[in-house]
């Protein structure tokens, strides 16, 4: 019998903590060890409650969210779920800017009364805790070691394609934020994030960063300087002449977008002038197409275990022996800032 999940709940308004409270004490396995009413007193539970997992809420007197989440994170850390409404775009700078900080994820803050509405709610909030209780938080990274190659990139690379997951919208932010606005490689991204949420987040990136992210549209043209986000509802494949093509068959293994439907795309309309990047995050999605891609003459990058917030779909692929370097999120950045260089330079 797997033990209880503990959990903190943390939301200024009494109603909102009642629910929140309602759904978790509803489910089999949860038990809500304490509530707070602001980002001070968040802060003072979880360092004496030691929760498995604390559900955070955004905007709160005294202290907010982002600021609790980077106290707790940088003295007791633990497993963080960021619970915000979707439909405000500052909340959602804010949430998103707290997964940077150390948080795991965001979820749908409950909205209405209707039954569909809070079952729904509920079912993600659940799930999302669930599996966030596993995952192993760290205060920071270790310092840089050298990475390991395989084999040297050369120039000539045409698309970049990213797959990310648990911890990957920090990651994507500081890459993307590291890349030049005149970039001559398109990029695009599958990360795995909660339904409702892609808008906000391609925003955020876009606000970090001199390239022009957005989240894709079908039939759309890749571009230089762009970044196209795959929609949280779809999956994304990349046709021939870098058409976009939004594909909603079912989820595979439970997900969509599929990163490993990206790459096998990618694979057969780019091959060798591709690059596949995996960044950290929970499962091995990705590793499937990551395989092919490297079949058909692409690179293949991983995010380092120091840096990962889950060393899980690097690892696989690692493991796989699919992988030409195992790099830090700062040396990715330089290596496709490199390649742009060379590809600039051969034009």
């Amino acid at each position: 019998m797997k033990p209880t999940i503990r959990v903190l709940v943390v939301d200024d308004s009494p109603t909102v903590r009642e629910i929140l409270v309602s759904m978790l004490q509803s489910e089999p396995g949860f038990q809500v060890v304490g509530q707070a009413q602001d980002g001070e007193e968040a802060v003072r539970l979880s360092a004496r409650l030691r929760p498995d997992v604390i559900t955070m809420d955004i905007r709160m007197p005294r202290m907010d969210g982002l600021q609790a989440t980077r106290q707790i994170m940088s003295t007791a850390p633990r497993p963080i779920v960021v619970v915000a409404a979707s439909v405000y775009d500052q909340d959602l700078n804010i949430a998103f800017n707290a997964i940077a900080a150390g948080a795991l994820t965001v979820v749908e803050k409950p909205k209405g009364l209707s039954l569909a509405n809070y079952e729904a709610v509920r079912d993600q909030l659940v799930t999302t805790i669930r599996l966030m209780a596993e995952v192993p938080v760290v205060t920071i990274w270790p310092e840089r070691r050298p990475p390991t190659r395989a084999r040297d990139l050369e120039a000539g690379v045409e698309l970049i394609a990213i797959a990310a997951s648990t911890g990957g919208p920090g990651v994507l932010r500081q890459i993307l934020s590291a890349l030049p606005g005149d970039l001559s490689i398109p990029i695009v991204v599958v990360q795995h994030i909660t339904r409702g949420f892609a808008q906000g987040f391609a925003s955020w990136l876009d606000d970090a960063t001199e390239l022009k992210v957005s989240v894709a549209t079908d039939n759309e043209q890749i571009e230089a300087g762009r970044v196209l986000i795959a929609p949280d509802d779809a999956h994304m494949h990349i046709n021939p002449g870098g058409i976009v093509k939004l594909d909603p068959s079912p989820p595979v293994k439970g997900l969509r977008p599929s990163a490993t439907r990206l790459f096998h795309s990618v694979a057969k309309s780019f091959g060798a002038a591709a690059i596949g990047v995996v960044l950290t995050g929970m499962g091995e999605d990705g590793v499937e197409g990551l395989e092919e891609l490297r079949l058909a003459g692409g690179r293949v990058i991983a995010q380092n275990e120091e840096s990962c917030v889950v060393f899980g779909m690097p690892k696989v692929a690692i493991e796989q022996g699919i992988v030409d370097q195992v790099l830090q999120p700062d040396e990715i950045a330089s290596m496709l800032n490199h390649l742009d260089g060379c590809r600039k330079a051969g034009q």
